[in-house]
C-alpha cells in the first residue's frame, strides 16, 4: 500500500477517534496515541516513519505557526520574566537535573553502570521540551484560569526551539567541536537570538501585506508561505527554524490579522489554520504510537521507569525554583499552580525526533531511544490521563461550561429584545409593512419564550458564576484606573513617583485578580 492511501486511511481512523474520544471524556490526543500503538503493535499499516526530516520540514512549521498567531503580545509581555525563565534557563536546568538525578542512580543498575555525564546530559536535551497539548485543551475545557493556560500554551511554544538548539549544541559538544561551555553558550543564543531577528522581519514584511488584502485564499498562501518559508530560510542561514516561525506567527498575528480591514477574512484563515493544526497534531500522535515498540519498552523497564522519575524531578524542580524566583515580585503565581505546571509538562514527539535523529554509529543510540520513548509514553499517559483529578483536588475547575452557556442565552434573550423593540418601532412608524412586522415579531418572540424557558430551568453554580462576574468587571475597573493614572501623570497633576508606586500597586491587584480569572 502506497503511503498516499496510508495518509488518507490515518485520517479515517483519527475522525473516528475524534468522535469515541468525545463521547467518552477521553482527550483525543491520548486516545489517537493508544491506537496507534495498537496499530503499530499489529503491523495492520506500513505507514511513514516519523523521522526528522518528516517532523521539521512537513509537522513542526504549521503547529508552531498556528499557536503563534493565536497568542497575544500582552499575555507574553505579562508574564515574559516567567515564560523566558522556563524557556532558557528552566530548559538547561532541567536538562543539567535530569542527568544529575539519572547518573548517580544508573550506578546501582548492573546494564547502566559507567553512564557518563555527555550521555546523562543528551538525554536530558532530548527530554527537555514539553508538548501538553493534551492538558491544554483540558484546561479550555475545565475552565482553568487563564493565565494559567496561556504560561503553559506560551512556555511549550517558545521551549521547542530552545531545546532544539541545546540537543545540538550537546551533540556537538560530547564531540569536541566545541572547546569550551563558553563556546557553548555563544552558539546558543547566536542560533536562538538570530531565528528571532529573521522570523521578526519576514513576520513585518508580510504583515504588510496581508493586512490590506480583501481576499481570503490569498492571505491563507501568503501565510502558508510565511509559515514554511520563516522555516527554511532560517534553517538555511544555520540558525532556528523554530524561533524564526514563532516570531514570523506572533508579529503577523499581532500587526497583519489585528489590522486587517476585513474581519471575514481573519476568521476564514485563523479557521484554515486550527483545521492544519488538527490534521498535523493527529498524524504525529498516530506515528507516535506506531513507532513505539512495547516488547523493546519492557525488556529495558527499570531504566525507562528510571528515566521517567528522573525527568519528574527536574521538572518539578525548574517549576518550584521559577515559583520561588518570581514569588517576591508582582509576577509571582499561586503556588498551587506549581504541580499543575509541573505535571502537565508532558513529552511528545519532538523528543522522539530528537532522538532518533542520533547517527547509527553512536554507540548509545538505541539505549537514548528507548529511554526517549519510554519517557513519551508515561507521560502522555500518566500524566494526561491525572491532569483533570489533580486539577479538581487543587480547586482549579470552575464550571466553565454551564457558565458559558448561561452568559449565552442571557446575552441571547437580551438581543431578542432589543430587536422585538426595535420592531415595534419600525411599525409604529410605518418603515415596513404590517405583514412582515407581525411575521418578525412572532418568529423572535417564539425564540425569546423558549429561550427563557431554558433560562429558567437552567441551575448555574451562582456563587461561581456571581465570583466570575465580580472578578471580570473588578479587573475592568481597575484597569481603568489605570488609565486614567497615566493621564494625571501626563497632565503634570502627580509626579513620576506618586505614578509608578501607585501604578505597582494596581498591578499587584490584576496579577491577583487574574490568577483567580477563568
Amino acid at each position: 500500500m502506497n503511503y498516499e492511501s496510508v495518509v488518507l486511511i490515518l485520517f479515517i481512523i483519527a475522525s473516528i477517534v475524534a468522535v469515541v474520544a468525545r463521547h467518552i471524556h477521553l482527550p483525543y490526543t491520548i486516545a489517537l496515541m493508544a491506537v496507534g500503538i495498537i496499530i503499530g503493535s499489529l503491523h495492520l499499516l506500513n505507514a511513514p516513519h516519523l523521522t526528522q526530516d518528516l517532523l521539521y520540514d512537513i509537522f513542526l512549521p504549521p503547529l508552531i505557526f498556528e499557536a503563534a498567531i493565536h497568542l497575544k503580545f500582552e499575555d507574553l509581555k505579562r508574564d515574559f520574566g516567567i515564560i523566558t525563565t522556563l524557556v532558557v534557563p528552566g530548559v538547561i536546568l532541567s536538562t543539567l537535573t535530569t542527568a544529575a538525578v539519572m547518573i548517580p542512580i544508573s550506578e546501582s543498575v548492573p546494564d547502566l553502570h559507567g553512564l557518563s555525564w555527555a550521555i546523562g546530559i543528551l538525554f536530558g536535551a532530548a527530554v527537555a521540551a514539553t508538548d501538553p497539548v493534551a492538558v491544554v485543551a483540558l484546561f479550555k475545557q475545565l475552565g482553568v484560569p487563564n493565565r494559567l493556560r496561556i504560561i503553559t500554551e506560551s512556555e511549550s511554544l517558545l521551549n521547542d526551539g530552545t531545546a532544539i538548539v541545546l540537543f545540538m549544541i550537546v551533540w556537538i559538544y560530547v564531540h569536541g567541536q566545541l572547546s569550551t561551555p563558553q563556546d557553548a553558550a555563544f552558539e546558543f543564543f547566536r542560533v536562538v537570538g538570530l531565528g528571532l531577528i529573521i522570523g521578526t522581519i519576514i513576520g513585518f514584511l508580510m504583515a504588510e501585506i496581508i493586512k490590506n488584502l480583501d481576499d481570503a485564499m490569498v492571505v491563507i498562501t501568503l501565510t502558508t508561505v510565511a509559515a514554511y518559508g520563516s522555516f527554511l530560510i532560517a534553517k538555511n542561514l544555520d540558525t532556528s527554524g523554530v524561533m524564526s516561525t514563532v516570531a514570523t506567527g506572533l508579529v503577523i498575528g499581532q500587526r497583519g490579522f489585528a489590522n486587517t480591514l476585513f474581519p471575514a477574512i481573519r476568521l476564514s484563515t485563523e479557521n484554515f489554520w486550527e483545521y492544519i493544526a488538527f490534521a498535523m497534531n493527529s498524524l504525529i500522535f498516530l506515528l507516535m504510537g506506531m513507532a513505539i515498540d512495547l516488547k523493546m519498552l519492557w525488556g529495558l523497564w527499570p531504566f525507562v521507569l528510571l528515566a521517567y522519575v528522573a525527568t519528574l524531578v527536574a521538572r518539578f524542580i525548574v517549576v518550584f525554583a521559577t515559583w520561588a524566583i518570581f514569588y517576591p515580585t508582582k509576577m509571582r503565581f499561586p503556588l498551587r499552580w506549581t504541580p499543575v505546571l509541573s505535571w502537565g509538562g508532558l513529552r511528545g514527539a519532538l523528543s522522539m525526533v530528537l532522538a532518533l535523529s542520533l547517527p547509527d554509529s553512536f554507540a548509545y543510540k538505541d539505549l537514548i531511544v528507548t529511554l526517549v520513548f519510554g519517557v513519551v509514553l508515561l507521560s502522555i499517559f500518566i500524566q494526561g490521563l491525572t491532569m483533570a483529578p489533580l486539577l479538581r483536588l487543587l480547586g482549579l475547575v470552575s464550571p466553565i461550561a454551564q457558565i458559558l452557556e448561561y452568559e449565552k442565552i442571557r446575552t441571547r434573550i437580551t438581543l431578542l429584545q432589543n430587536s422585538l423593540e426595535k420592531i415595534a418601532y419600525l411599525r409604529k412608524h410605518k418603515i415596513i409593512s404590517e405583514q412582515n412586522a407581525q411575521i418578525l415579531q412572532e418568529t423572535f418572540q417564539k425564540e425569546l419564550e423558549e429561550l427563557t424557558q431554558k433560562l429558567q430551568s437552567m441551575t448555574p453554580a451562582k456563587e461561581a458564576l456571581l465570583k466570575s462576574e465580580l472578578v471580570r468587571i473588578k479587573l475592568h475597573l481597575l484597569t481603568e484606573q489605570k488609565q486614567t493614572l497615566l493621564e494625571l501623570f501626563r497632565n503634570g497633576s502627580i509626579d513620576y513617583l506618586t505614578y509608578e508606586t501607585l501604578k505597582n500597586e494596581l498591578d499587584g491587584e490584576i496579577f491577583a485578580l487574574e490568577n483567580e480569572e477563568a
